[in-house]
């Protein structure tokens, strides 16, 4: 069996995707300066985001609202072509905001589609879609 001659670079970029979960659940947002480039974009739930900055920002302001979030990603897809690549991943956000009439949790299924760039700090996200797919549990948990 053959190595895949990509395997750092597509672990890296797994990593990556990894580093946005754990900066969305311990709300530590200014980490998402190495997930994303200065200019990348983003459609997440919807909403158009241009600029890391604007990213950031429609992030900090959704996960803060909860008491809690955990996100997962798995089920990568990576293709690297020279410093560029694609990743898709799926995903699942859980999200607890406690004394909800309705109840606390709201949990949210879907994909991520990236655009990656190779740069001197390493790979990084140019553009990214969010996707869902489907939803379960109390929608009153949601920011108002």
């Amino acid at each position: 069996m053959s190595i895949d001659p990509n395997f750092t670079d597509k672990q890296a970029i797994t990593e990556v995707a990894i580093a946005y979960t754990w900066a969305l659940d311990m709300r530590n947002f200014d980490e998402l300066d190495n997930v994303f480039t200065p200019e990348a974009n983003g459609m997440l739930h919807g909403v158009e985001c241009t600029g890391r900055d604007a990213i950031k920002a429609r992030i900090s302001k959704a996960v803060s609202w909860f008491d809690h979030t955990q996100h997962l990603v798995g089920n990568h897809q990576i293709v690297v072509t020279g410093d560029t690549a694609t990743h898709r991943c799926q995903l699942q956000g859980m999200h607890v905001k406690t004394g909800t009439e309705g109840g606390d949790n709201y949990w949210i299924a879907g994909y991520y589609d990236d655009k990656l760039v190779r740069t001197p700090g390493g790979w990084r996200i140019t553009f990214r879609l969010m996707q869902g797919t489907w939803r379960h549990g109390n929608p009153g948990v949601l920011p108002k």
